[in-house]
């Protein structure tokens, strides 16, 4: 049964009518057709007008959907032939963010992301998606090895943002995110990323500083939490629906900002309600967005990541 949001409850009471008059009518001999499509025809209204003037508050709550689609249901709907490959070679293995090898539509490329995983089991297994320095440090030498063999780098980001305990301080946790990002700026191959859910602080953008950065719909960014901001300005979470708003954390507001390239459009209702055409949106993004740098070599590659990251901000400079 799918999860609804706090402000999705007028749309889940629409749709419980909806499955009590097809419960009822079962098995029946008369036609509650019309009832049906006219409850239908209402919930569609309700759906639109609902997710078309979503609060950066409600648009966070559908960034953090349990039943978003995830790194592991992207890779396996969008790519073939995906072969992880695990360990820093200096520490040991992080489950929290994953990479490989894999095929994308017929290409081939290396792969990484964010994995918050879809139960409790694998929620704490990959550690909710905050990854370690080990994290860091392994798609560093998964995008070593894509830059060595020529290989474009897709990655997807879905992190609260990186684990603050102490043994990943004690690890360099700001120090291989630092390098991390340095590795991305630096790729002499084409590097896509997309912030498919939730993408928090240095912990995404560790892997973020791409030549395109594409975002869902309603997907988040920020340099923290609101929950964070509203802790550290106002010394309490009441305020974290303000701090929501001043962050400027919707992919509409980052837009326009020009920190992020795209927007990926979803389903109405959210990637969660239909999670197949959501990925094939994404897919169709990504591909355009890799063919239109085909050809470029590694040093333009790189001057233009670097212009871009440069320009950021500007706007309000001037």
């Amino acid at each position: 049964m799918m999860t609804f949001l706090e402000f999705e409850k007028p749309i889940a009471e629409l749709e419980g009518k909806i499955r009590e008059l097809r419960s009822f009518s079962h098995g029946r001999d008369f036609d509650i057709g019309s009832e049906v499509g006219q409850l239908e025809g209402k919930l569609g209204r309700l759906l639109k007008d609902t997710y078309a003037n979503l609060t950066p508050w409600q648009k966070m709550q559908v960034a953090r959907h349990p039943e978003r689609p995830h790194f592991k249901d992207i890779v396996a709907h969008l790519t073939e032939d995906f072969t992880p490959l695990a360990g820093d070679r200096t520490f040991g293995e992080d489950e929290a963010v994953i990479g490989g090898l894999a095929r994308f539509r017929g290409e081939a490329c290396v792969i990484i992301g964010h994995e918050k995983g879809s139960d409790t089991e694998s929620r704490i297994r990959h550690n909710f998606g905050m990854a370690r320095p080990e994290g860091y440090r392994k798609a560093i030498r998964l995008m070593d090895m894509a830059d060595r063999f020529g290989l474009p780098v897709i990655t997807l980001v879905d992190t609260s943002g990186a684990y603050p305990g102490v043994g990943a301080e004690e690890r360099g946790q700001a120090e291989a995110i630092a390098r991390s990002t340095d590795k991305c700026l630096s790729l002499g191959v084409p590097l896509v990323t997309t912030i498919v859910g939730e993408g928090g602080s240095g912990g995404a953008v560790a892997i973020a500083a791409a030549n395109t950065v594409l975002m869902f719909e309603h997907a988040i960014y920020s340099v923290i939490s609101p929950e964070g901001c509203a802790s550290i300005l106002w010394r309490t979470n009441e305020k974290a629906k303000d701090a929501a708003t001043a962050l400027k954390i919707t992919a509409q507001d980052l837009l326009t900002l020009g920190v992020i390239d795209k927007i990926v459009a979803e389903p109405l209702g959210g990637a969660h309600r239909d999670r197949e055409r959501a990925m094939n949106m994404l897919g169709d993004a990504i591909e355009e967005s890799l063919k239109s740098m085909a050809g470029m070599d590694g040093e333009r590659l790189r001057r233009l990541r670097r212009e871009k990251f440069l320009a950021m901000g500007a706007k309000g400079i001037n």
